[in-house]
């Protein structure tokens, strides 16, 4: 049993100073994924790496009944607490604007792990929330690369999958959300 797991497993039983202690051995990795999410933002940006981490690390821990069975379980709710916040963001910016700013999306311009834009990206929770429905794993993968910003082979290994199963997963994901994004975007 990984440091990590040992130190959710503690916090889940109500030790205090183990979410002291859990920070610092995460904080460096949270801090990578954040900053690799941040470089596909948009420029002028006023969320930091280091606030999106500060923030996803408070609501993880701010949950109440939350139980993570191991670290890769920890790390996924990390990258879907940074996935929720940017779209929280993305949300509020849409709201601002007169009409949310909608734009036509050229299904042959999709590139889901490239830079997103705001307006795409809540097209894109929108799919990954019935992908997710679909092919939870797929759903997963998607999450980790996307918003996480890992590498095929880090997710892969996250997620108990041999690097070929993961590719051939990421290149389905991929096309499917292109599909639902159109469809939602069409729908609208």
């Amino acid at each position: 049993m990984s440091d990590v797991t040992q130190l959710l497993n503690a916090i889940e039983a109500g030790e205090s100073k183990a979410a002291e202690q859990l920070l610092p051995l995460v904080y460096d990795e949270l801090r990578k994924l954040a900053a690799i999410k941040m470089v596909r933002e948009q420029p002028g940006q006023t969320l930091q790496p280091t606030a999106l981490v500060h923030e996803a690390y408070l609501r993880l821990l701010g949950q109440e009944q939350q139980q993570w069975e191991n670290s890769r379980h920890f790390f996924s709710a990390a990258a879907e607490a940074m996935r929720r916040i940017l779209v929280e963001r993305a949300r509020h910016k849409a709201r601002q604007r007169h009409g949310g700013g909608l734009q036509r999306l050229d299904i042959e311009l999709i590139d889901v792990a490239s830079e997103e834009h705001e307006d795409i990206l809540l097209f894109v929770h929108e799919a990954l929330e019935t992908l997710a429905a679909k092919d939870p794993v797929c759903a997963e993968l998607i999450s980790l690369r996307f918003f996480a910003g890992l590498s095929n082979p880090d997710a892969a290994r996250l997620l108990g999958l041999s690097e070929r199963t993961a590719k051939r997963n990421w290149a389905y994901a991929r096309a499917w959300l292109a599909r639902e994004i159109v469809r939602i975007q069409a729908s609208r």
